[in-house]
């Protein structure tokens, strides 16, 4: 798992930028359309799920290469919905966004809580799945904000979710080493 993690850096950082796009093209665009906010968060929930299964698809050798491949199912799924139903009623996008993060979320958890006895900063993951889960749970309760609200809340959540997963991406990728008794690049 933990060379699992050290090799996909680059997914995590995928996925963070896809979620900074996201989450600032909906902060620039307030008043846009739920036919443009679904496109948008289809293409995010796509190339996030896709960068996912790939890194799975590339380390199947690697102890939870399928929690990766789960993680990148799911999001793809919730973009190929939102693609095929652009028309969607409000509720029905809400409570599907509301979803995707949960589900997201608890898998995030997972890797998290497999990831404490290996790495140095799991609670950078685990805290991602936290936001993700409560983002989600805060939807499905309360889907009938308005448009504006409800774009408003996507694009802080998906701003957080971008900067804590590029801020794991970075641990993963960077000269230090993140893993428990590992040595560090200035040993």
């Amino acid at each position: 798992m933990e060379r699992l993690l050290s090799i996909s850096w680059w997914a995590l950082a995928l996925q963070g930028v896809c979620a900074l796009i996201f989450g600032v093209l909906a902060l620039a665009w307030p008043g846009m359309t739920l036919f443009v906010l679904a496109v948008l968060f289809a293409a995010y929930a796509i190339v996030s799920g896709a960068a996912a299964a790939v890194s799975a698809g590339q380390n199947r050798t690697e102890r939870g290469w399928w929690l990766w491949l789960l993680l990148g199912l799911a999001g793809i799924a919730a973009g190929v919905i939102a693609l095929a139903y652009p028309l969607v009623t409000a509720l029905f996008l809400v409570l599907l966004m509301g979803a995707n993060a949960i589900v997201t979320g608890v898998l995030e958890l997972w890797m998290a809580f497999q990831l404490r006895k290996e790495m140095r900063g799991e609670w950078l993951l685990g805290l991602v799945g936290i936001v993700s889960v409560l983002f989600g749970g805060y939807v499905m309760l309360n889907p009938g904000p308005g448009a504006l609200a409800l774009v408003w809340l996507i694009a802080v959540y998906a701003i957080v979710n971008g900067v804590l997963l590029l801020a794991l991406a970075w641990r993963a990728h960077r000269g230090e080493s993140p893993w428990h008794g590992a040595p560090t690049a200035a040993a």
